[in-house]
């Protein structure tokens, strides 16, 4: 790890804790439906270049996956899944990108973490989060499966949950609240499916994502 991405993802952890103590501060959202207009922002990708949204649907139908933080163990799982379901999803004419929290040194470490076959954005900020309707998941839909004591998200709990993550390689980083979700958009630029999470490990069927690339 060079000495940038060291500082980045201690910034990263220090974020995720105080996020993780103050609790989530926003609304859910209101995401994007079926029939919206994608907004279409500009960000750097894994290696700092800039990048319009709408460059991934420009030619074919996008998968515009918008991630948890690069210390989720769900998302490593999502990670995996994407690995093993890239040619189906490419088979059935659909453009992959992913919006994540980390700065460009981050992502490009997660991308070659976990293999990732296609471009990774960064939404430090949470702006594109934001206009694409994704705000805070409210404690129970990040917490329901652990024990009570951490529904008050505790900043002792916290800490000790994160030095625990970290001696197994991952701490958790950035916002632990924020929501995700994924949406195939029309080369017009229309929203033509959306899949919002529940939960972080509410995986969506790929068949949802290719039959409406198919059906575009």
């Amino acid at each position: 790890m060079t000495a940038a991405l060291a500082a980045l993802t201690a910034a990263a952890e220090e974020e995720w804790l105080e996020r993780w103590t103050a609790g989530p501060v926003e609304a859910a959202g209101k995401r994007l439906v079926a029939g919206a207009a994608a907004p279409d922002l500009v960000l750097p990708d894994h290696e700092a270049t800039p990048r319009a949204l709408s460059e991934f649907w420009s030619e074919r139908p996008a998968l515009v996956m918008f991630w948890r933080h690069f210390g989720c163990s769900c998302g490593a799982e999502r990670a995996a899944r994407l690995v093993a379901e890239y040619p189906a999803i490419r088979d059935a004419g659909l453009e992959p990108v992913i919006v994540g929290q980390g700065e460009p040194e981050r992502a490009r470490a997660y991308r070659v973490g976990h293999a990732l076959p296609c471009a990774v954005l960064c939404d430090p900020t949470h702006e594109a989060y934001r206009a694409w309707g994704l705000g805070q998941w409210p404690v129970e839909r990040v917490l329901f499966d652990a024990p009570a004591e951490y529904w008050t998200h505790p900043a002792a709990l916290g800490r000790a949950f994160q030095d625990d993550r970290r001696r197994t390689g991952v701490a958790p980083v950035d916002d632990p609240w924020r929501a995700v979700g994924e949406f195939v958009v029309g080369t017009d630029g229309t929203v033509l499916l959306d899949y919002a999470y529940q939960y972080c490990e509410d995986f969506p069927d790929i068949r949802v994502f290719t039959t409406a690339a198919r059906r575009a």
